[in-house]
C-alpha cells in the first residue's frame, strides 16, 4: 500500500512538472518562431498583464523585423515604457529618444522626448556623487523646453531643471566644504567663491562666506612667517565683507574673532620679516621653511590630496 501510495506521489509530480514544462516550452517556441505577427500579439498581452521582462523578450525579437512597417511605431513606444516600468532608465532613455527620433511627426513624439529627459531626471544620484546624469538630465529637459514650449510638460520641466540646479548647488557646497575638512585650506576658498560665482543665490551664501573667512584664516596660520603678512591681510578683506554684508549672522562673533586673529597674524608676521632683515641666519632659516613646506604642498597635489571632487 505504502508502495502503491509512492507511486501516485511520483505520477502527481510528474505531471506537474509536465505542465509546467509544456507552459515555459510554449513560451520559449514563440521566441524561437518566426510568427512575428503572434510574438507582437503576446507582447502587448504581457505588456497588459504587467509582465514586463517577457514583454522585452519578444519585443527585442521584433525591433528589427519591423522597423518601417505597419505597427513598428507601438511596438518601440511600449518597448520603450516595458523598460521604463521596470525601472531600467538607461535602457527606456535611449528607446524613448530612439522613437522620438524616428517618428518625430508622431503624437508620441512630445510624450517621448519628455520622458527621454525624464529618465535622466530618475538617473540623477544624491549630491555626494558624481553628478554627469543631473547635468545631462538639465540639458535634454532644456531641450525638450526649447523644442515644444508651448507644451504642457512645459511647467513640469522647468520644476525638475530647478530640483537638478538645486542639487547641483548642494554638490558644489559639499565639494568645498570637504576641501576646509580635510585640510585643504586654499582649495576650500577657491572652491567656495566659485560656488557663489555659479550659484549667487544660493542658500548655502551666507554660511560659505563664512567658511571662506575660515579657511583663508587657517590657511595663512599653516603658511610660512614669509607669507602669512598678504594671507592673513586676505582673511581681514573676507571678514571685512562678511560683517558688513551680514550684521545680525549667527557667525558674526566668531568672524570678528577670526578677523582680530589674523591682524594679530599681520602684527606678528611684520614682526619676524622686520627681525629677519637684520638676522642673516634667521632669513635662511625662514626662507628653508617657506622652500620645504612648499615642496610639500607640490607632493600633496601631485598623490591627488586636494581632489575631493574626484571622491
Amino acid at each position: 500500500m505504502f508502495k502503491k501510495h509512492r507511486t501516485v506521489i511520483a505520477g502527481t509530480l510528474v505531471s506537474v512538472l509536465l505542465i509546467a514544462g509544456g507552459c515555459k516550452s510554449n513560451y520559449e517556441k514563440l521566441k524561437a518562431s518566426n510568427d512575428n505577427a503572434k510574438k507582437y500579439q503576446e507582447g502587448i498581452k504581457y505588456y497588459n498583464k504587467k509582465d514586463y521582462s517577457k514583454a522585452i523578450e519578444l519585443f527585442d525579437d521584433l525591433t528589427q523585423r519591423y522597423r518601417g512597417r505597419e505597427g513598428a511605431e507601438d511596438l518601440f513606444y511600449y518597448y520603450a515604457y516595458a523598460n521604463y516600468k521596470l525601472k531600467d532608465y538607461t535602457s527606456a532613455r535611449y528607446h524613448f529618444k530612439n522613437f522620438a527620433d524616428m517618428y518625430p511627426t508622431s503624437q508620441r513624439a512630445e510624450e517621448c522626448r519628455y520622458m527621454t529627459a525624464y529618465c535622466y531626471y530618475l538617473d540623477s544620484p544624491n549630491a555626494t556623487l558624481d553628478q554627469d546624469n543631473t547635468t545631462k538630465a538639465i540639458d535634454a529637459l532644456q531641450l525638450f523646453i526649447n523644442l515644444y514650449p508651448k507644451s504642457e510638460r512645459v511647467a513640469d520641466a522647468s520644476k525638475l531643471i530647478q530640483n537638478l540646479r538645486d542639487k547641483l548647488e548642494t554638490k558644489a557646497y559639499l565639494n568645498a566644504k570637504l576641501y576646509l575638512d580635510i585640510g585643504d585650506y586654499l582649495s576650500a576658498v577657491m572652491a567656495f567663491n566659485n560656488a557663489l560665482r555659479d550659484y549667487p543665490d544660493t542658500k548655502y551664501a551666507e554660511e560659505m562666506e563664512y567658511q571662506i573667512i575660515e579657511a583663508q584664516y587657517l590657511y595663512s596660520h599653516n603658511s610660512t612667517e614669509l607669507r602669512q603678512d598678504e594671507r592673513y591681510t586676505q582673511a581681514v578683506s573676507y571678514a571685512d565683507q562678511f560683517i558688513e554684508k551680514y550684521p545680525k549672522s549667527k557667525y558674526l562673533r566668531d568672524a570678528e574673532r577670526l578677523r582680530k586673529n589674523s591682524l594679530d597674524g599681520v602684527e606678528h608676521a611684520k614682526r619676524v620679516l622686520a627681525a629677519a632683515a637684520n638676522d642673516n641666519k634667521l632669513a635662511k632659516k625662514l626662507a628653508k621653511k617657506d622652500t620645504t613646506v612648499n615642496q610639500q604642498q607640490s607632493e600633496a597635489g601631485k598623490h591627488g590630496e586636494r581632489s575631493p571632487q574626484n571622491q
